[in-house]
């Protein structure tokens, strides 16, 4: 768990809007304060989220199942410290009770001009709040408030569909999620029979053995950056993988593969409520080819969080056209597709399609995969701000 915080300064100055509807709302300038002491139990505020909001924020976001490590403040904190993508989160309130959080944070286009994202850096976003009505005002509010700052776009990334009008839809991306079972023993059953013979294999033809612990966290930024290399994408910064370290509240456990005295691979799991999240992976050139790294590390990460009393595992979003969709498939998860919606604010904006398969970057992935480790890293700093 990490036991380090760095606070950052909330953005000064902050406007919400003064308006009305059915539900009765009520949202005023920061500068007039919040309308709640005379408010009757069906008033409702919106604003921005501040740094005093977070404990609370947090709290109540911990307390919904719906709710994941993307909603937290923790993640926005580390998100505009690394890249940044300044905080434009929005809570509901009524009276001085939280019942809806929107997470966004706005983020640099690199032609000028910004897209507001919930939950950049991450897979899942959207609104959590108490009612359907609450999460679409949420949205409504953040629309208008992206118009006035001349963003393009307004992106929402939905585990489930928000049931929003207006926005376009998109079932790109997936997600491979799936309850635990009660014993570890079970976990080996859980996987194909191919991926059970790898996994026997890893352990008696390859030695392989699993450790926990932050320690190496140095070890899954080196590969990481690799595996990126390999893919012909660019990795992250430094100061990402230290922002994420800093942030008390975004719980995560760290598990490396090892053959020998050597690290095969590193995995970074999430931890939040009763959900694990295998979030990052980083393996060497040769490690799923020669014993099967990835897939090991699958195993041993669902076994230790069914130690921990964890009830669901995630094993994150793929694109369908990509290999890692097929993988997740071969590891025993079932797709399931992603809600993810654009609010398209400026005349020429579009629904994303910059992606690895996209053939207009087949010339660059080939010509980044050829780069040195080093200016990988020294270019995937200036590049991962503006690939959100």
């Amino acid at each position: 768990m990490i036991d380090r915080r760095d606070a950052i300064d909330s953005v000064e100055g902050e406007r919400v809007y003064k308006a009305r509807s059915s539900e009765g709302l009520a949202v005023a300038s920061r500068g007039e304060g919040l309308i709640s002491a005379s408010l009757s139990d069906h008033q409702l505020s919106y604003r921005y989220s501040s740094v005093e909001d977070d404990a609370e924020r947090d709290a109540y976001l911990r307390s919904r199942s719906d709710s994941t490590v993307f909603h937290l403040s923790g993640w926005s904190r580390a998100v505009e410290r690394a890249f940044g993508a300044q905080r434009r989160d929005l809570i509901a309130t009524r009276g001085d009770e939280i019942v809806g959080v929107l997470p966004i944070s706005e983020c640099k286009r690199p032609l000028g001009g910004s897209n507001w994202i919930s939950a950049p850096w991450g897979v899942y976003g959207g609104p959590v709040s108490n009612s359907p009505e609450i999460s679409r005002e949420l949205v409504k509010v953040a629309m208008q408030r992206a118009g006035e700052s001349d963003a393009h776009r307004l992106e929402l990334r939905c585990l489930e569909d928000p049931k929003l009008d207006g926005f376009v839809e998109s079932d790109l991306y997936v997600s491979f999620r799936k309850q635990l079972p009660a014993t570890e023993e079970e976990v080996f059953r859980t996987f194909p029979r191919t991926e059970r013979k790898y996994l026997r294999h890893a352990v008696e033809r390859y030695g392989l053995s699993v450790e926990e612990g932050h320690g190496y966290r140095k070890d899954l930024a080196e590969l990481f950056l690799s595996s990126k290399r390999t893919l012909g994408s660019p990795g992250l910064p430094d100061k990402w993988w230290e922002a994420l370290e800093d942030e008390l509240g975004l719980d995560y456990v760290l598990h490396a593969a090892r053959r020998g005295d050597k690290v095969l691979g590193v995995t970074l799991t999430f931890l939040h409520g009763k959900e694990a999240s295998m979030y990052y992976i980083g393996t060497t050139p040769e490690a799923n080819k020669e014993c099967h790294v990835t897939t090991y590390l699958i195993a041993k990460c669902m076994e230790w969080c069914v130690r921990g009393g964890y009830e669901v595992f995630d094993l994150g979003r793929s694109r369908r056209d990509a290999g890692a969709y097929t993988f997740k498939k071969n590891q025993g998860f079932e797709p399931k597709p992603l809600a993810y919606r654009y609010g398209l604010i400026a005349e020429n904006a579009k629904v994303p399609s910059f992606t690895p398969s996209n053939p207009k970057t087949e010339v660059l992935r080939k010509t980044w995969s050829r780069l040195p480790l080093w200016a990988c890293g020294s270019l995937s700093s200036k590049l991962s701000s503006f690939l959100p």
